[in-house]
């Protein structure tokens, strides 16, 4: 995980911001790699959603335009689509969430990852993403929103 965190805490919930990812606000985190972006969901993602029993990444090749289904996941709350944050192509899929698809709950932000995209266009996606703090307000309206229901 990297090491500063920006912390969102609305009643009894702290929802942890790692400075240095982008973010979508479907609730995805973006790491740039290089020429790749791994992906992940955020803290709030995962914890909005409940724990996740399944996780579903479309295939290896497949070939994404920003906002295209990345995948989903289900946990005993809810079923979740997410679309991509980035264009590019799929080059990788955690292997380890076959078996043990909790790490999206456990360890989000290391070993909970779901994909790894060859980006096509990362000035452009970069434009469409969040930095951290102001993902951090974006979660903070929205779970104050979900609190009010």
């Amino acid at each position: 995980m990297p090491e500063v965190n920006l912390k969102v805490t609305v009643d009894k919930f702290t929802f942890q911001i790692p400075k240095g990812l982008s973010y979508s606000d479907a609730g995805l985190w973006v790491k740039l790699e290089g020429a790749r972006a791994r992906v992940g969901l955020s803290d709030f993602a995962q914890q909005s959603s409940g724990d996740v029993a399944f996780t579903k990444i479309k295939p290896v090749g497949t070939a994404l335009d920003r906002g295209d289904e990345l995948g989903e996941i289900e946990t005993v709350k809810v079923n979740v689509s997410f679309p991509s944050p980035v264009k590019g192509k799929i080059v990788e899929i955690n292997p380890s969430l076959e078996e043990t698809a909790e790490l999206v709950n456990q360890d989000l932000y290391g070993k909970g990852w779901l994909t790894v995209i060859e980006l096509a266009d990362w000035e452009s996606d970069q434009r469409g993403l969040l930095d951290a703090r102001s993902y951090s307000a974006l979660v903070k309206d929205q779970a104050e929103a979900e609190m009010k229901k």
